[in-house]
């Protein structure tokens, strides 16, 4: 027999899908630039959270189809439908964040991941087997997969995509609509026979509503828990820069001597400066830097000391020569802030320290910056930029040179 869903429980696991979904791609979005125990944590907290939002959508939208009967979840499928939903999507999240993104990472991880929401969906309908009979329209299940499949695909691939990628919220829409679209897609095809020992519908002591906003509040707690612990504050301010030393004082020591015929009475000139201006070099302007985070512990880098910066998602990650750390401004406040200094936004998300630069050569279709460093290290060169590259690199050479003839 058909079900009926309350409309707004159905709006409400779709607001438990989106918002857990946001959470877990902002923390997923830091796994790549993390390292140590830093990352396992973001990996856990990304996968627990997006674990939370896919389940809490699947119990309320249970909660929101009115049942022939009073259904009784078992406990063991329940939880059972959690744990495999924790382990299958932190696959797709390490498969996707981790590493370099190849075709096969990006066409693995939606499948991945929407193979884990698919058995998460059917392992709980399992909780419900001793309640009511149930019988599965193999094309609607089809269906089903695909779209979760597809719809995941759409948002990892945005995600992760440091060009052409959306506001996060849509790709957390995206991804939740993914979730909710299988869950209702599959309840669609799915028939329930009500079993001749069930338990009449109106007997429950908690109502469905009640029970799916209980359901929905705990979501939405651990979800915020995992924003507040694994998210950084994003600011575009850099540390303030220390204040310039005192101006020295100028000192000068002048000798004159009376041009011939000064006896006449005019008056004489200066010819010559004796002495020499005591002048203290000029300081230098405050060196620049840019926030870091390592380990959780907040600092800074001078501009001297950054090799490369590249951006991902709202965020980016500076190359010091041994190593990439995560920065919370954008790369276009990088850009502002590095300003005036011997920075070239060479990609879209990449900005070289001219000074680092070994050599940029062709790479077939494309082009790389090899940087000097103890560890290999090598920036893509987009084909606008690989002349202008070039040319700078040749005219700092040549500056070199000519500062050491002199």
């Amino acid at each position: 027999m058909p079900l009926i869903y309350d409309p707004s429980l159905v709006l409400l696991s779709l607001a438990v899908a989106i918002q857990g979904s946001y959470v877990s791609l902002r923390i997923a979005l830091q796994i790549g630039g993390s390292h140590g125990l830093k990352r396992r944590l973001l990996l856990t907290g990304a996968a627990f959270s997006l674990a939370v939002a896919i389940w809490g959508m699947h119990f309320v939208g249970m909660l929101a189809a009115r049942f022939p009967v009073a259904v009784n979840y078992l406990v063991l499928p329940t939880l059972l439908s959690f744990l495999v939903c924790v382990l299958v999507v932190g696959i797709a999240l390490e498969a996707v964040s981790l590493g370099q993104r190849t075709h096969f990472t990006l066409i693995a991880a939606p499948i991945i991941m929407g193979g884990g929401i698919v058995t998460m969906h059917y392992i709980g309908m399992w909780a419900l087997h001793e309640s009511a009979h149930m019988s599965h329209n193999a094309f609607i299940v089809a269906v089903s997969i695909l779209i979760s499949v597809v719809a995941s695909a759409v948002a990892l691939w945005l995600t992760f995509d440091n060009v052409r990628r959306p506001s996060l919220f849509i790709c957390a829409t995206l991804l939740g609509l993914a979730i909710s679209g299988m869950h209702y897609t599959a309840m669609a095809g799915t028939t329930f026979y009500p079993l001749p020992t069930a338990i009449s519908p109106n007997s429950p002591a908690v109502s469905p509503a009640l029970l799916a906003i209980v359901v929905a509040v705990v979501a939405f707690a651990l979800s915020g828990v995992f924003l507040l612990t694994f998210v950084p504050e994003q600011s575009s301010k850099a540390p303030k820069p220390a204040a310039a030393p005192p101006t020295p004082q100028v000192e000068l020591s002048l000798s004159t001597e009376a041009i011939p015929g000064s006896e006449t009475g005019e008056e004489p000139r200066v010819e010559s400066i004796a002495g020499v201006i005591a002048l203290a070099p000029s300081p230098p302007l405050a060196a620049k830097t840019l926030p870091i985070e390592r380990e959780g512990v907040k600092r800074s880098i001078r501009a001297e000391h950054i090799f490369a910066v590249h951006a991902d998602a709202h965020y980016t990650f500076v190359f010091d020569g041994v190593d990439s750390i995560f920065c919370p401004l954008s790369i276009g406040e990088v850009e502002e802030q590095l300003a005036g200094e011997a920075f070239l936004r060479v990609h879209r998300s990449h900005l070289v320290n001219l000074d680092h630069v070994k050599c940029v050569r062709r790479a077939g279709d494309n082009a790389i910056a090899e940087l000097i460093g103890s560890q290999p290290h090598t920036v893509p060169v987009s084909r606008t930029k690989f002349n202008e590259l070039r040319a700078l690199l040749k005219e700092r050479a040549f500056r070199v040179g000519d500062e050491l003839r002199a």
